[in-house]
């Protein structure tokens, strides 16, 4: 990727301004790959006498940071450390990913985990740890719908049925199982013309391959491609130029963008991997199909735009996100500190 700063964000710091959502940004102090840094953070962070200090935590490249930081933070002080875990082993392994975890796991005192497979994770590797499972809140920070119509002249979308692939691109994420169920489309159902996937967020992986393979299967027309990071405040008209969100991941713990997709009450198209189908209601927010099935995933395409279901399944969503509120999750960290 070439970035994972945000862009309106860093721009409103380095102008000292207030965001747009009247809230002054917080100072990025961490710099991952400096030791000395991370001293000169925990003696700031020190300084402030904190009662807990809370890391979020989804990759083990940070582990010797955010275990140092805490382990410093701790020495001398009654200050308590609690990860909030999307992960505990990333789905594309690395040399040094569960001692670096080990070593950042190692100075804490409580866990939130966001999944049962997350769940399942942690109590396999760590045993008798202090933690609650809650599901991730709804992600409220990208603003909130606008009309479909508007957004879709915002991006120039002319089609009538707009699909969206969105977030980093990984080989984990099958996007390449995506593409070959929009050929399916074609070859099978002869319906393609109405029909628009906007694949948008930054890759991580090889872009070539993918646009070459939706060029060998003359999907051009059909596919388009944002190979960028999207800032937040860009985020909602994607959003709200589609009218189903769909991934087609090999593997998962859980996923924010079916929690950015509720925030705009988006139905989820999604595999049955990881968390996922513990927030994409089968037949009632979306649909859940088995990974790496093309026929599956097109079949399920088919069904929730020739059973018109998005209005329903639209208000679905709008009843379900009220179970990921940000309140319970904040009440939950509070009452496992008290209790501990």
């Amino acid at each position: 990727g070439k970035t994972q700063v945000e862009d309106s964000t860093r721009r409103e710091e380095s102008n000292g301004n207030i965001g747009s959502d009247g809230i002054q940004p917080a100072p990025q102090l961490i710099d991952s790959i400096n030791p000395v840094n991370w001293v000169r953070v925990a003696l700031e962070i020190k300084k402030r006498k904190p009662d807990l200090l809370i890391f979020k935590y989804w990759l083990p490249f940070f582990g010797p940071c955010f275990g140092t930081i805490a382990k410093l933070v701790k020495r001398g002080t009654q200050t308590k450390v609690l990860f909030i875990c999307d992960n505990i082993v990333p789905h594309e392994r690395r040399p040094g990913d569960i001692a670096f975890t080990k070593y950042a796991f190692s100075a804490a005192d409580y866990f939130i985990v966001q999944s049962k497979s997350v769940e399942k994770d942690l109590n396999k590797r760590f045993p008798n740890s202090v933690y609650r499972f809650v599901p991730h809140p709804v992600y409220e920070n990208f603003g909130t719908p606008f009309p479909q119509e508007e957004a879709r002249a915002m991006l120039n979308i002319k089609q009538k049925h707009i699909l969206l692939f969105f977030g980093y691109v990984r080989q984990y994420k099958g996007l390449d199982t995506l593409i070959e169920a929009f050929k399916l489309l074609t070859t099978h159902y002869s319906i393609l013309t109405n029909y628009q996937l906007l694949i948008v967020g930054e890759f991580y992986d090889d872009e070539q391959k993918y646009r070459q393979k939706v060029k060998e299967l003359g999907l051009e027309p059909y596919i388009s491609f944002v190979s960028e990071y999207v800032p937040n405040e860009e985020v909602a008209k994607y959003f709200s130029a589609s009218d189903v969100v769909v991934l087609p991941y090999r593997s998962a713990t859980q996923s924010g963008i079916v929690q950015i997709a509720y925030n705009f009450d988006k139905p989820v198209i999604a595999t049955d991997v990881g968390g996922l189908s513990e927030t994409v209601l089968h037949g009632r927010t979306g649909y859940i199909v088995p990974p790496e099935n093309p026929r599956a995933l097109a079949d399920a395409i088919i069904k929730f735009y020739g059973e018109h279901k998005q209005e329903e399944f639209s208000r679905n969503v709008q009843e379900e996100k009220k179970n990921y509120s940000w309140e319970h999750f904040v009440d939950t960290i509070e009452e496992m500190v008290k209790v501990e």
